[in-house]
């Protein structure tokens, strides 16, 4: 294995740039050496080549690929509208990517990627940082031990911001499902119902959103889904009128006890050995989960760790040399977007769908 490995960055300023930070992180691996970086925008391109250190730059992704030969390759544009032809492109020259989020914005495209991966053997991880944060390490472990016993619902939000209803699903709800996943398995199947200005949403209320996540539907969105055992999923979005960002949290509610967890690399987490038990008030203590263990003092600094990219180029190097998928990898964040486009099939077809979907185009397009 190299002693450091030949990574590239592509970005596209003005559209989506370089994510939540794909592309600095690699300047804090002692294991990488960013050796060039892509951009169609020129200005962005050379503030990019500064900032990274980078000798080369170049318009052209594919040129860039072609001459530089990387090893691993940020895909850091968070429009996902170019994620496809770009993993793709990097799979067929056998570069290893780390991917931003959501992974595509339709199944189709999502298969294509997984499918060209697959058959030029690369890896891929998908920056859900929650995923790779330690404390929901012993959050799954508490699970798996039985500390809240069967696990009955999850309970999740998104940010229900001005965004809340369609374009809050495509973008918060992803982190959501992908951490359902982690917690209770695949889901098999999704039930929900999507209304606009209070009333069942329709054809006509259909429209595209911002940062080219495809069309979206609804202000208010409620979502039932079904996970093996007696686990079962729920997901809501809307416009509120108050409280917004306030409830962007998963609530893991067991026979025994319940979880509070929250989003990103050293999220709020919390203990409550009752289950009953309402966040904040109960009769049960509520405990302070960390990487450390439940009760225990944090360990970890997180002003270090800012988003936690860390973590997971660490965990796709070690994927690589392995020869293991990534703890998120690109079939994880394939499921995650499958959850999210199941919610629009069943309001289209009025009905429960099951999970995997037969419908691999986008449901709204059949609106």
């Amino acid at each position: 294995m190299p002693e450091k490995y030949r990574v590239a960055v592509i970005g596209r300023t003005g559209k989506g740039n370089y994510g939540h930070a794909l592309d600095t992180v690699w300047l804090k691996c002692d294991r990488a050496e960013v050796v060039a970086v892509a951009d169609e925008n020129e200005a962005g391109r050379a503030a990019a080549a500064k900032r990274l250190g980078a000798k080369n730059a170049y318009a052209d992704f594919r040129q860039m690929l072609e001459k530089e030969k990387p090893q691993i390759v940020s895909v850091a544009d968070r429009w996902p509208d170019c994620h496809r032809d770009m993993v793709v492109a990097c799979a067929e020259f056998g570069a290893n990517v780390f991917l931003e989020k959501p992974v595509a914005p339709t199944l189709q495209q999502a298969d294509e990627m997984v499918a060209a991966c697959e058959k030029h053997h690369v890896k891929v991880a998908v920056a859900h940082q929650t995923a790779y944060s330690p404390r929901v390490k012993v959050v799954k472990a508490l699970i798996g031990d039985g500390k809240i016993g069967d696990v009955l619902e999850l309970r999740g939000h998104g940010k229900e911001d001005r965004r809340g209803g369609g374009e809050d699903l495509m973008v918060l709800g992803t982190h959501a499902f992908d951490l359902m996943r982690h917690l209770a398995g695949d889901a098999r199947w999704c039930f929900a119902r999507i209304q606009s200005a209070g009333r069942r949403a329709v054809a006509g209320d259909v429209k595209q959103a911002g940062e080219q996540i495809g069309p979206v539907l609804g202000d208010h969105i409620s979502a039932t889904y079904g996970f093996d055992g007696l686990a079962t999923g729920r997901f809501t979005t809307h416009v509120a009128k108050a409280g917004a960002s306030s409830r962007y949290w998963l609530e893991v509610r067991g026979t025994k006890g319940t979880i509070h967890l929250g989003y990103g690399i050293l999220p709020v987490a919390y203990l409550c050995e009752d289950p009953g038990g309402l966040f904040g008030q109960s009769k049960a203590a509520w405990q302070p989960v960390t990487s450390a263990g439940v009760g225990k003092p944090e360990p970890l600094d997180a002003k270090a760790l800012e988003n936690g990219n860390i973590f997971i180029v660490n965990d796709l190097i070690e994927a690589i040399e392995k020869d293991r998928p990534p703890l998120d990898s690109l079939a994880d964040g394939r499921a995650a977007l499958e959850m999210v486009l199941a919610v629009y099939e069943s309001h289209r077809l009025d009905r429960p769908v099951e999970l995997p979907l037969k419908n691999r185009r986008h449901p709204l397009a059949a609106m």
